[in-house]
């Protein structure tokens, strides 16, 4: 006795469906969940973020506010040089040339960074012309004075002069090279380094016309009435 036809293609199966279904809705439902985490993140980050900013931010204007009230301290320095140089007017002084060093006064030699510093006797004119301010000529006007120092070794000589860049010229020009000259200290010569026997340096000093004064990074103070 034969049974019932068995069908050509086998009945569906739950693992069938599984096999098809794979990336289906199981892994499917993964994505949006990721992407909820990623957002969520995100929004954690900016609201941590923003606080801290905020918080930060007042310590820079409390630093801005502690630099900008430090500023007026400096004033009693500059006062300080002013009344140091004499009269509350300072004088400006421009940077050290070398104008020439060589075996003695009369020989060819050599200038500029060719020359070696001497650090004593840069730092001793500057000084000499700073302390000596009431000495500078009284034209009524703003003028500069070039000042030369000689250095003689052999003969442990020092001499200042006035040189012909400056402006002033004459017998004010003389007074003033004369204080200077006696300003300046009496050199240790056996413990200066040096290369050469003699040298010749210069300082060009401008003075500021009667009445005012320079500041640096602004321009000409004037005296108030009745100082």
């Amino acid at each position: 006795m034969t049974g019932p036809p068995r069908p050509s293609f086998p009945a569906p199966s739950e693992p069938s469906f599984r096999r098809l279904g794979v990336g289906g809705p199981g892994r499917g439902g993964d994505r949006p969940l990721r992407a909820q985490l990623v957002i969520a993140l995100v929004a954690g980050l900016i609201l941590l973020a923003v606080p801290l900013y905020l918080w930060r931010r007042p310590g820079s204007v409390v630093e801005a506010s502690a630099s900008a009230s430090a500023a007026p301290s400096a004033a009693p320095a500059v006062e300080g040089v002013a009344l140091e140089a004499g009269a509350g007017e300072p004088v400006e002084l421009g940077p050290v040339q070398r104008v020439k060093c060589a075996a003695s006064p009369g020989a060819r030699g050599q200038e500029g960074s060719l020359c070696d510093a001497l650090p004593f006797f840069d730092d001793a004119l500057a000084k000499a012309i700073k302390a000596t301010f009431d000495c500078a000529p009284r034209t009524g006007k703003d003028g500069t004075l070039n000042y030369v120092l000689t250095v003689d070794f052999a003969s442990k000589r020092v001499t200042v002069f006035a040189g012909a860049s400056g402006q002033w010229r004459g017998p004010q020009a003389k007074r003033a090279v004369k204080c200077v000259e006696g300003a300046l200290p009496k050199p240790p010569w056996s413990t200066i380094q040096h290369q050469y026997r003699y040298y010749r340096l210069a300082i060009l000093a401008r003075y500021p016309a009667p009445g005012t004064a320079s500041v640096p990074g602004g321009g000409p103070v004037f005296d108030a009435p009745g100082k």
